[in-house]
């Protein structure tokens, strides 16, 4: 497993093999180490826990008005497990009445996590009644510099579309696009990344995994309610990437901790693993993410201009595909063995007709190509990869011989901007994290992230089954009736599949009633749809719209 698109097991699927194939990635540093600096016995670890909060101000004109705004830069601690997280202040330190002694080295304490955020609220107007939306990224193992420095926050980093941007100095602007004449927004990133720690007994096992991290964000939400006085707020989720998986678990995690949701919005979304461009190979037997990659598949040979008798206009032509997808394409992988020879041989010729790959390439592969042999082939004759999250960039293969990609163009090329923009915004305009290290990412050394999905009712999953989050939504969309969904991606993402997660949303377990909450939007971009400016700007204003709905809880 010597390439990126594979060594993913830090980032996304079901099992160790699935989970390897099916990066999503929008972390993709799979040896980052930390550190946890401790102290005496008697007090908790003195760390970033102790940090305060920075308050700053400032203004940003959006929605064609100025928006003055208080941005509070901090961490707040949660704990491991709900009785333990009820024992801490909102400082992070024990209760003094909680009648619990610590043990006397810092390892064997109880597992905590200090979890960085930014919030910006609105000046000016009545903050009880706003709505407030918490936005993460996912990885899983993520900090949230993307989203925080490239989409709805009050600056962005300047990010050329389509190119590699050139070394520093990056160029941080006002944001024109961002959603604070909306609402407030909390940037949260998750346990170990960012300037967040974990710390304590057992502390990766405590908080990597589906629903430890589910967990572990619904304790953080709950304490930026009470902190800030914002229980009576239109609350709103919005996750990106494996976010959107945490979007799902987060939901039921906190459904069952009595707190509702107005709404959730889904950015690039992936519920169940198998539907990834990389998880049936990953799991035999299982098909989904070879029809449900094929639309993802014809729009970036369309991009490249690699269709034989290209269409004029994408949509429409992509609308033929999806239903070829989910007819003759999806009848021909479920009959196996069973399909013959000449039926196999049409199937081929239509996939050529839509994606520029041989059909001989189809049939020796079985009518099964993989997101990362697929970016490999299409541009293969001139020695170039598509890229992954965003397959309209493309570079020089690593190898031209090997059978799919070995790294991702697009996200090597955003990193340094959006993860220098970070560190030069908390420092010189949130004046926070001077001395401290910003990390992008929990991957360590011995990570390992717990795909284990527990059902809403409690139960663990059968052993071995793959995770799949997609009951934890519809859970929530049941007993909360009221609170709705906005699903939006890009058509040029081999990551997450815009077919795949519309897959999924209509084959949700829910009353046929409910799929009315569930709205869609899609872009012609990729994974980070806010890269390319005009879509940046329609998913603003698309969120926007979303959230205006929404608000008033009807």
């Amino acid at each position: 497993m010597s390439s990126p698109v594979r060594r993913t097991f830090t980032c996304l699927s079901a099992a160790a093999v699935l989970f390897a194939t099916s990066a999503l990635a929008q972390d993709h540093h799979a040896d980052k180490t930390t550190t946890t600096t401790t102290t005496a016995a008697t007090e908790p670890p003195k760390s970033v826990a102790t940090t305060p909060d920075s308050v700053t101000e400032g203004s940003v004109t959006a929605g064609g008005k100025t928006i003055a705004y208080k941005a509070v830069a901090g961490l707040i601690t949660v704990g491991a497990t709900d009785a333990q997280d009820a024992m801490l202040g909102l400082d992070g330190k024990l209760l003094p009445d909680s009648g619990v002694e610590l043990p006397a080295k810092p390892e064997d304490r109880p597992a905590t996590a200090t979890m960085f955020y930014t919030a910006y609220f609105a000046k000016g107007v009545d903050a009880a009644t706003r709505p407030v939306v918490f936005i993460y990224n996912g990885g899983p193992g993520s900090a949230t510099m993307y989203l925080r420095m490239a989409s709805f926050g009050p600056v962005r980093v300047v990010l050329p579309d389509l190119d590699h941007p050139a070394g520093g100095p990056y160029k941080i602007v006002p944001n024109e696009d961002t959603l604070l004449d909306t609402a407030d927004l909390v940037f949260i990133d998750a346990p170990g990344t960012g300037y967040g720690r974990v710390m304590g007994k057992d502390a990766n096992k405590a908080f990597y995994g589906i629903d430890q991290d589910a967990a572990a964000f619904q304790r953080f939400i709950r304490r930026f309610l009470t902190k800030y006085d914002r229980w009576n707020s239109p609350r709103f989720l919005f996750g990106e990437s494996y976010g959107t998986t945490r979007d799902a678990a987060l939901s039921a995690a906190l459904q069952h901790h009595g707190v509702d949701l107005n709404g959730v919005v889904f950015l690039s979304q992936i519920l169940s693993f198998d539907d990834s461009a990389d998880g049936s190979d990953g799991n035999p037997g299982t098909d989904n993410g070879f029809y449900l990659a094929l639309p993802s598949f014809a729009a970036t040979a369309w991009y490249h201009h690699k269709v034989p008798g290209q269409p004029a206009q994408l949509e429409p032509w992509l609308h033929e595909v999806e239903q070829f997808s989910l007819g003759d394409y999806a009848s021909a992988l479920l009959q196996g063995a069973d399909l013959d020879a000449t039926k196999k041989a049409a199937v081929a010729a239509k996939l050529e007709s839509y994606t520029g790959i041989p059909a001989a390439t189809w049939v020796k592969a079985n009518l099964r190509l993989t997101g990362g042999q697929f970016a490999q082939d299409l541009l293969g004759s001139t020695g170039e990869t598509t890229g992954r999250l965003d397959s309209r960039w493309n570079g020089p293969s690593m190898n031209p011989m090997n059978s799919e990609t070995d790294y991702d163009p697009f996200t090597e090329s955003i990193e340094s901007a959006i993860q220098s923009a970070m560190n030069t915004y908390a420092h010189t305009t949130l004046n926070f994290g001077q001395n401290l290290t910003y990390e992008p990412s929990a991957r360590m050394s011995g990570w390992n992230w717990d795909m284990a999905v527990k059902s809403p009712s409690g139960e663990g999953g059968w052993p071995g089954t793959s995770s799949n989050v997609e009951a934890d939504l519809a859970y929530t969309m049941k007993v909360n009736p009221k609170m709705h969904i906005l699903l939006m991606g890009g058509y040029f993402d081999l990551g997450t599949l815009y077919f795949g997660a519309t897959y999924e949303m209509k084959h949700l377990p829910i009353p046929a009633s409910l799929q009315k909450n569930i709205a869609y939007k899609f872009f012609q971009t990729g994974h980070m749809v806010y890269v390319n400016p005009e879509a940046r700007t329609g998913l603003r204003d698309r969120t926007a719209e979303f959230i205006r709905d929404n608000e008033k809880g009807q």
